[in-house]
């Protein structure tokens, strides 16, 4: 049996899991602040790393709470139910808390905020699939 074939043992795979789940919050809450420091760019608002904290903590906690109404810890990089569920909870979590702080919350916000997390969240999420699915694992590199 060659050590690609052998069975990892398993703390091994307890090691690969944990790498994954903290690499999907770690690229979700990037991902998050990418969307709000483009959007504060996008309308020129002063405050870089302030002002970026400022828009992405609802979008954040929202994410959260979609990590944990969904337990994606179990399965961080499927795309559902994961990623729906983390892009769920940033948008309608983010939006209820924008509201309840007194922050914009416009139709037009909604959707844009909504196609944007979607594709970040979620997309990562289906090039990651698509990936395993095409056999490239990391194995073959």
């Amino acid at each position: 049996m060659t050590s690609e074939t052998q069975p990892r043992p398993a703390s091994g795979r307890r090691r690969t899991a944990g790498r994954a789940v903290a690499g999907a919050a770690l690229a979700d809450a990037l991902l998050i602040m990418l969307f709000a420091a483009i959007g504060r760019d996008a309308h020129q608002r002063g405050e870089i790393l302030t002002g970026v904290l400022l828009t992405a903590w609802p979008f954040l906690a929202g994410a959260a709470l979609g990590w944990l109404a969904a337990r994606v810890w179990r399965r961080p990089l499927s795309v559902r139910p994961s990623g729906l569920a983390v892009w769920i909870g940033a948008v309608a979590g983010g939006m209820v808390l924008r509201a309840l702080t007194g922050q914009t919350v416009v139709i037009a916000f909604v959707v844009v905020a909504s196609l944007s997390l979607g594709i970040f969240l979620v997309g990562y999420r289906l090039l990651l699939a698509g990936a395993r699915r095409l056999g490239w694992t990391r194995s073959q590199r």
